[in-house]
């Protein structure tokens, strides 16, 4: 159970943000075998004041148009599952919305089940 959050900067298209989620999501689903129907996100735009970025943090070169993305999930996937979501986001985004690699930036928060409630007060996967 995903939860995505996605913060860009402010774009003319109203679609765009949703459109990033969408690759995410398909990612996520062919990266990490996130299960059809669970998708969850919170897509956020913000105007050059209130997203800040390095624009050279560890000799990578990002633009404007960079798009952070995190990700809180179960924890127990592989590194190379890891390694194949981040390739599959950076690949998507680049080819459906032509999103440059370097502008993509991903951080995953990795948690036990038993901190996850769907709702109605419960925790469904503690055991």
């Amino acid at each position: 159970m995903p939860i995505v959050r996605i913060d860009i900067r402010r774009n003319p298209d109203p679609t765009y943000v949703k459109r990033v989620g969408n690759v995410v999501y398909e990612s996520m689903k062919s990266a990490i075998n996130v299960p059809d129907h669970d998708n969850f996100q919170v897509l956020n735009e913000h105007d050059e004041h209130h997203l800040v970025y390095d624009p050279t943090y560890l000799g990578i070169a990002r633009t404007d148009g960079i798009v952070i993305i995190q990700i809180t999930l179960n924890e127990g996937r592989t590194v190379e599952q890891k390694q194949k979501l981040y390739r599959t986001i950076a690949d998507g985004l680049q080819k459906e919305l032509g999103v440059r690699q370097e502008d993509v930036f991903i951080g995953l928060v990795e948690v036990k089940k038993e901190n996850w409630s769907f709702g109605n007060g419960i925790a469904q996967y503690a055991t």
